[in-house]
């Protein structure tokens, strides 16, 4: 990974070593963009946005975390900016009363179950959200987190915790 980030850095080699950049993060970047923002055509407009600013900014990228971690912090600011520009715009197309009398768990189709889990997360803080999604979906160990929220792994169990327990009552409720 150094040598692509001294490639993407170098004039000459800017272009084709962004392409392979694109390669190899654009698939798991926008799936992490695609949990917050819950809607294909804004995931894609988010991920331009953010290899836009990977290319405008990789000249000032130092080396102080991997460039995993660098690529997901700035999607992930990317997609929470985003959602807050568009607050009032974004729904989750939920019926959570119609969600809430499926029945028993065994019985309820899988898509049901992830309409019903992105209703909950919908109702976490912003911050929470992003934890989770990371941790949960993503199974990115809190050491990673930790670079790319920039905050402790005791902060970030924590968060994951009370996030955890905010949706298990949601669910539970509805």
């Amino acid at each position: 990974m150094e040598n692509l980030v001294e490639q993407l850095q170098q004039l000459e080699t800017k272009e084709s070593a962004f392409k392979t950049l694109m390669d190899l993060y654009q698939r798991k970047l926008y799936f992490h963009i695609f949990r917050f923002v819950n809607n294909h055509e804004d995931t894609n407009d988010v991920l331009q946005n953010t290899f836009i600013k990977v290319w405008r900014n990789i000249g000032n990228f130092r080396n102080e975390c991997s460039l995993y971690s660098w690529l997901y912090r700035i999607a992930g600011n990317e997609a929470i900016t985003f959602i807050n520009s568009n607050k009032k715009r974004i729904t989750v197309d939920v019926d959570t009363k119609n969600v809430a009398n499926i029945g028993n768990v065994d019985s309820i189709e899988g898509d049901k179950i992830e309409l019903k889990l992105q209703a909950a997360l919908e109702q976490l803080p912003e911050k929470q959200k992003q934890i989770f999604i990371l941790r949960y979906y993503d199974e990115m160990p809190y050491k990673e987190m930790s670079e790319i929220l920039e905050t402790s792994e005791g902060a970030l169990k924590a968060s994951y915790y009370h996030a955890a327990k905010k949706i298990e009552t949601f669910l539970l409720e509805h």
